[in-house]
């Protein structure tokens, strides 16, 4: 019923394109994960043609003691992949941020995607990932919808 509401409030071809850049982010993010362990932030963005073009920005390191055992600072390269999406939205129809965060309430990882569109829809999904029972392997929850704000078109 949610995502029904959800695709009432906004023009039919802005709720495909943002769907198709959720399915694109949780497809990437989940081809390097079972890949590689892990993801860097990046974002997908969807050209005034059809064409997605993925984006990504080189991570800085991460300040000594700052935290964060990765050895980068995803919340700086959020702001980075923001600030390039900004500098050529006239570019684009529809752009999504997807990164990996900790959902502290479940306890768990997830895959999450902040879709917004020029017409100003917006739309974001998590999914929940961890470790299988064995220990070998990912398992992924289901995707649920989140709420988001609008970061690239807001002036």
């Amino acid at each position: 019923m949610t995502e029904a509401s959800w695709r009432d409030s906004v023009p039919e071809t802005s709720a495909a394109d943002l769907e198709t850049l959720l399915g694109t982010g949780i497809g990437a993010a989940r081809e390097q994960l079972e890949g590689h362990g892990g993801f860097l932030p990046f974002a997908l963005a969807m050209e005034h043609g059809s064409d997605v073009r993925l984006l990504a920005v080189a991570p800085e390191a991460s300040a000594p003691g700052a935290g964060d055992e990765s050895g980068f600072d995803a919340d700086a390269m959020i702001q980075d992949l923001i600030e390039l999406l900004r500098q050529n939205r006239g570019d684009y129809r529809a752009v999504a941020l997807v990164c990996d965060i900790t959902l502290v309430e479940e306890d768990s990882d997830a895959i999450h995607v902040a879709a917004e569109h020029h017409d100003g829809s917006v739309f974001a999904a998590v999914l929940p990932y961890g470790l299988d029972t064995a220990g070998t392997g990912l398992e992924f929850g289901q995707l649920a919808a989140d709420t988001n704000e609008p970061v690239v078109w807001v002036d």
